[in-house]
């Protein structure tokens, strides 16, 4: 079927056009309306289903972009209080009308008469919701949420200071690809040292933290908050012996190449040993990856590269660019890292980022498009429940968007030898990443699972994880003070716990979409495009056989992945 990136705000019907939420006394009238109607027939229950879309996809909306423009700007006090009266003031309000309007769903007689391949999946997670709901807990997720966008304003105002210059964290990397090794060594050790500046904050932060998310699993009835997140996300399809048993593939058939890409990255280095700041140096003589110089290019050029694999691809961020859905460049007092923010009511999604001119962010870029061509895709469906897609859906269509691209970057590399390099540079980033991806991951396991530890008890703990997934070519030695805080870089700790398996389970997918591609990609983009265009409709299993995929993330099919992607490095 024909997509169009003509994408068109909800027109609305239940609130007026010129409705804005100030406070939650203007708000409350509509979800008593709601909760007060009565439910006649399945028809009137369908009307009621999509005026309460309307409202979700209203204050989804709202909240969202505060959080955007609090993201974009964390010096500005006055959008970190917009911030925070949302969630201290108005969201603590919208829980127990969420719970009584799913009670009501569920209760209603004609319930049962609803088309159960349509509404399956959105009743199965209106009840997960229902057995989750405890009014004790609102006060804490409300602590919660503010607390944890306290971590991107910490680390916004990060920066370093080189040769008279101020850095943020994420341009100072650039010197990362310095053919120098002593330039690489002096900025490696004053990223690290900044990021020591703040790593007793951080650390009681992630206590504080720890100690609300316990608290919200013990209210569920639950013993710890791994089991509880694990059923708050919607883990329906594997469980936590899943996850640890991806950990001991990783450990097994993704390090041994992990090692091999290293060891040949010294080579070609010709220096031993390999150490930490040089991971993503070029040979003397070779002079780094530069795609593009600032984010205006770095969208242009995307631009033309998703033309050249799909124009629906780049007509949804020539959009989004119209749409001024877009901030790119880093600079300071802008959070860390990147998003695709989905935007209910608008349809059109928000790109955030912290381009610093650098190969990596090529592959940002792509990535957050494919999340974004995710929201374009499931906009249409009828209701805003339906557009929540599982996680690891989300993160398939980055990360096959990433390794579909490859062959189209001819805009930011305009020889052969350049795109070999960046072939080799996205390639060797796919396996590196899971190694992370499980310490991150086992992590988490064990802080939850011991939430009353003690500061030198997790940093004991992360050390072990740590070095159980890290590679012996390259050469830590003596920066243990650094590395035994280097948890503290990864946001998703802070901000969204126990989002990261996705990223491994996805990125198997992925290599298995890129294999289909290779094979036929008229094919596989049209697997690709009509399984993100269900949302979250269907269960996780189905949406991935929709794509032409098994979802399976088992020892074996790594195992199998791995040796393709071997191959495939061979001929860079």
């Amino acid at each position: 079927m024909p997509y169009t990136s003509d994408i068109q705000k909800i027109q609305r019907h239940f609130l007026p056009s010129d409705f804005t939420i100030t406070d939650w006394q203007q708000l409350e009238p509509w979800f008593q309306q709601l909760e007060q109607r009565p439910i006649e027939n399945v028809a009137a229950l369908e009307q009621w289903l999509r005026d309460l879309s309307e409202l979700e996809a209203i204050i989804s909306e709202d909240a969202c972009w505060r959080q955007v423009r609090m993201t974009c700007d964390t010096t500005d006090k006055n959008l970190e209080e917009a911030f925070n009266n949302f969630y201290l003031h108005i969201q603590p309000h919208i829980q127990p009308y969420a719970d009584r309007l799913n009670r009501k769903l569920i209760d209603c007689p004609h319930t049962q008469a609803l088309d159960n391949n349509k509404y399956f999946t959105y009743l199965r997670s209106v009840k997960k919701n229902i057995d989750l709901f405890r009014p004790e807990n609102i006060p804490l997720q409300a602590e919660m949420s503010v607390l944890q966008q306290q971590y991107g304003t910490i680390a916004g105002r990060m920066a370093i200071e080189y040769e008279g210059k101020e850095y943020t964290l994420q341009q100072a990397a650039r010197f990362l690809e310095n053919p120098d090794r002593k330039v690489r060594e002096t900025i490696y050790r004053k990223v690290a040292e900044r990021r020591s500046q703040d790593a007793e904050t951080l650390q009681e932060l992630f206590g504080k933290l720890v100690g609300l998310r316990h608290r919200i699993a013990q209210h569920a009835g639950f013993d710890n908050y791994r089991d509880y997140k694990f059923a708050e996300m919607g883990r329906f399809d594997y469980k936590p012996a899943d996850c640890e048993r991806f950990h001991a593939a990783v450990e097994e058939h993704v390090l041994p190449l992990v090692n091999e890409i290293y060891t040949h990255h010294e080579r070609r280095l010709g220096i031993q040993p390999l150490r930490p700041w040089d991971t993503e140096a070029e040979p003397e003589g070779t002079a780094p990856l530069r795609p593009f110089n600032d984010g205006k290019e770095l969208l242009s050029k995307t631009i033309d590269c998703f033309q050249r694999l799909n124009p629906f691809f780049a007509d949804c961020l020539r959009r989004m660019d119209q749409m001024g859905h877009l901030d790119l460049d880093s600079r300071k007092g802008k959070a860390p890292g990147g998003y695709n923010m989905p935007l209910m009511e608008s349809g059109a999604p928000f790109i955030f980022m912290n381009a610093a001119g650098q190969m990596g962010d090529v592959t940002t870029m792509v990535h957050e498009g494919g999340h974004a061509i995710h929201s374009f895709l499931s906009h249409p469906l009828e209701l805003s429940a339906f557009k929540e897609y599982p996680t690891e859906m989300a993160e398939l269509a980055s990360m096959s968007m990433e390794l579909f691209s490859m062959d189209h970057w001819q805009p930011f590399f305009d020889n052969e030898a350049e795109m070999k390099r960046a072939k080799r540079h996205q390639l060797e980033r796919v396996i590196t990443i899971f190694p992370w991806i499980a310490t991150i991951d086992a992590f988490q396991h064990w802080v939850y699972l011991h939430p009353t530890h003690s500061v030198e008890e997790r940093t004991a703990a992360w050390m072990e994880t740590l070095q159980r997934f890290s590679t012996p070519a390259i050469d830590t030695q003596g920066l243990d003070a650094f590395r035994e805080i280097s948890w503290q870089r990864q946001l998703h700790l802070f901000e969204v716990p126990f989002y990261y398996i996705e990223y491994g389970i996805a990125q198997l997918a992925a290599i298995s979409m890129w294999k289909q591609y290779r094979e036929n990609s008229a094919s596989a983009l049209r697997h690709y495009t009509e399984a993100l265009a269900l949302g979250g409709t269907h269960t996780l299993p189905a949406l991935y056989e929709k794509a032409g995929l098994s979802f399976d993330f088992s020892p074996d099919l790594i195992k199998d992945l791995m040796e393709m992607v071997r191959a495939e490095l061979e001929t860079c």
